[in-house]
């Protein structure tokens, strides 16, 4: 994941140096007053979301992937951990019924 991550902000710091370089060369309007770095900013992240959007799709198929192994495991764990708890519980209810039911025997016998 941190693979993709840094290849996202990669692709974004490259489109904002293209829309810096063609910013300060005319090529691009700069914005209105003072508003010029948030303008390059937000039209770096228009440019480059696309872009990483078709460049990394197999990076995120693999991100993916790994993710949902994890989240499958931690599934599993949680399920283990639920089935060992009830196999205690019955277990602990099996041997209080059992004692009350020798209790009971021994009370009818005296």
């Amino acid at each position: 994941m941190l693979r993709y991550t840094l290849m996202r902000f990669g692709i974004f710091v490259g489109c904002l140096l293209v829309v810096w370089g063609l910013v300060y060369s005319g090529l691009a309007p700069r914005g209105l007053g003072d508003s010029n770095g948030l303008w390059m900013i937000l039209l770096a992240m228009l440019i480059s979301a696309p872009i990483s959007l078709v460049v990394l799709r197999k990076e995120r198929d693999r991100a993916s992937e790994r993710i949902v192994r994890r989240v499958d495991r931690a599934k599993a764990k949680l399920e283990a951990d639920r089935n060992q708890e009830d196999v205690a519980d019955d277990a602990a209810r099996t041997q209080t019924q059992s004692q009350a039911q020798t209790q009971q025997g021994q009370a009818q016998t005296s």
